[in-house]
């Protein structure tokens, strides 16, 4: 492969069919496109599809350009705007002409696609200006086409990812340290006049003149200073951020996110399961890194944990912080909503930007919990962890099933549990199985103890298909297990929040086994037995189930007469709310 053609876009719909045509029509022909779309909301991708190009995460222009340039193949990369068409012949004369002065770094010369003789004479000074000084100093912006190779660009480590203007530059400056700068005389690319148009040519002019005076200075300049911005729909701009842990997050957000994404334009990041699971249902998601705990013997390893996040956090740190700060740079979101998740919580504090904490950890920070002295230990731990992760959010929403006294009302409010439409739609009944969920596949002794039942359990989480006497093993799917659940007559758990919440609305009492050191499923092991919901054990024998599954119709009637749920409204009219006020 010769030639790479790395083109950052975001909402770029209405331009970027042109430049991909004006590439196609080249009879230079050994090249490959590679768009890096910032989270579009448009058609950008689906065009970018349709021509072929290969298509990764991007960001603001540099983060854009150096993913495009990560998995690019060529030896010789041009980097364009979104916004430009190539003239006739561009690709082979931009090559030849590169090959031929043996040059590091070019830019080619621009025309405007305008017919305006101010349009035309204007684009004609910079183009003279840009030769006049190319022997001076390098110089240049990703309007101009960036040319340079593969080696050069590794060598200088890529396009500085910090820098929020004047990128261009800074690159073009860099490689013509080390190798030699020209602009091309033979090619030309056509420009947009966008930017002249919405602002005004004399708007425009001062604003690069301005940043054209600060570089030959040798001084940096940012677009705040110029108050630049770079283009996205007239709306509320949040960032959704979202732990990996488990699924319970991420199913919450799902919910919430489809209700936000109508009116809004919104961001998410989230890891690891959460990461794959709303990528499938959202388009502008991004991955970043997360912490995981281990588990052995049904058993949190505090230990193991720890050195496992230590060990990730430094790269982790970097790679996430990087991208969810470029991405920010660039659509200038005006509210942050994290649902336990670390990152997101230090981007609010380094843009200064409000922070709405979502999730059910909270009740563990914001709540008088009336809980054993013998569980002290696991419950400082897990404080410890909770304000850790978010500290100081300007408002707290937290979902629960049980509600302690609020330390601080005026700054907390509790909801019901988000559930899923898909839940709230299936039609219970008492069916004859039990249905067994396991947070990791680490509890062999459960399955010894329920053989010893002539009862049938399906079980889930423990990674296989098939039966194996009374119990028969599920992978997961989500469509089976909703039907699973809706037919169960109870449902034996670990006390994970969304499981637990879902059974309770569909009536199906809880036999809940937390893991052990994980105090946020012991906190709701505790109340849902308190609530009369079900059972809470430590550890389970054989006469625990029994009993368990000889009072259920007493725990049914009381989830029926206590547990209240409202289809998911009060949060979200509150989180429209908090848009309103804080956005």
């Amino acid at each position: 492969m010769k030639l790479s053609i790395i083109i950052p876009t975001f909402n770029e719909e209405n331009y970027l069919p042109h430049l991909l045509e004006s590439i196609k029509r080249q009879d230079f022909r050994d090249y490959e496109v590679i768009v890096a779309d910032a989270g579009s909301t448009d058609s950008t991708r689906n065009i970018a599809q349709e021509f072929g190009c290969k298509i990764v995460e991007g960001g603001l222009p540099s983060v854009g350009r150096n993913r495009g340039a990560d998995i690019a193949q060529g030896t010789y990369f041009l980097f364009l705007d979104s916004d430009v068409i190539l003239t006739r012949d561009y690709l082979d004369l931009c090559v030849d002409e590169f090959q031929k002065r043996e040059l590091g770094i070019a830019i080619t010369q621009i025309a405007p696609l305008s017919d305006s003789f101010l349009n035309k004479i204007t684009h004609d000074f910079a183009n003279f200006f840009m030769r006049k000084v190319e022997k001076i100093k390098p110089h240049g912006a990703g309007c101009y086409g960036i040319v340079t190779t593969k080696k050069l660009h590794q060598e200088v480590e890529g396009f500085d990812e910090d820098l929020d203007f004047g990128e261009d530059t800074d690159y073009i400056e860099r490689i013509g340290a080390i190798s030699q700068f020209k602009v091309l005389r033979s090619p030309k690319l056509l420009v947009s006049t966008r930017r002249l148009q919405e602002e005004g040519l004399r708007n425009v002019a001062f604003k690069y003149a301005k940043s054209t005076f600060y570089q030959f200075r040798g001084k940096q300049i940012t677009a705040e200073d110029l108050d630049y911005t770079f283009g996205h729909p007239d709306t509320k701009r949040i960032i959704y951020s979202v732990c990996g842990e488990g699924m319970g997050h991420a199913i919450r957000a799902k919910v919430l996110l489809h209700h936000l994404t109508q009116k809004n334009e919104v961001h998410i990041f989230a890891s690891d399961r959460a990461y794959t699971y709303l990528s499938q249902h959202f388009d502008n998601v991004y991955e970043i890194g997360g912490f995981n705990t281990v588990y052995e013997d049904n058993t949190v390893q505090n230990t193991k944990t720890f050195i496992k996040g230590m060990k990730d956090l430094p790269g982790d740190l970097k790679k996430s912080l990087r991208l969810m700060y470029s991405v920010a740079k660039a659509v200038k979101p005006q509210v942050i909503i994290s649902d336990f998740e670390f990152y997101s919580n230090l981007l609010s504090k380094i843009l200064r930007l409000p922070l709405i904490s979502l999730d059910n950890m909270h009740v563990l920070t914001q709540a008088e919990l009336d809980v054993p002295s013998k569980f002290r230990t696991e419950r400082i731990a897990a404080e410890g962890v909770v304000r850790s992760f978010i500290q100081m959010p300007t408002f707290y929403l937290i979902t629960s099933y049980f509600y302690p006294p609020l330390k601080n009302p005026e700054k907390s409010k509790y909801f019901p549990p988000v559930l899923r439409e898909a839940i709230m739609n299936l039609k219970p009944y008492n069916g004859e199985h039990v249905l067994v969920y396991q947070t990791s596949d680490s509890n062999v002794k459960l399955l010894d103890i329920l053989k010893q039942f002539d009862d049938e359990f399906i079980v889930y989480g423990f990674h296989q298909e098939g039966r194996d006497e009374n119990l028969q093993f599920k992978n997961f799917n989500e469509d089976e297990f909703f039907q699973d659940l809706a037919r169960a007559r109870a449902v034996i758990a670990n006390g994970g929040f969304t499981l637990i919440s879902e059974a309770l609305y569909l009536g199906k009492p809880v036999l809940s086994v937390p893991v052990k050191k994980q105090f946020e499923q012991i906190l709701n092991a505790i109340y849902m037995d308190r609530l009369g919901y079900g059972e809470f054990h430590q550890d389970l024998e054989e006469e625990d189930i029994a009993n368990f599954l000889s009072r259920l119709e007493e725990y049914r009637k009381n989830i029926d007469l206590t547990f209240q749920h409202d289809n998911n409204q009060a949060i979200l009219g509150e989180l429209d709310s908090l848009l309103d006020k804080y956005a």
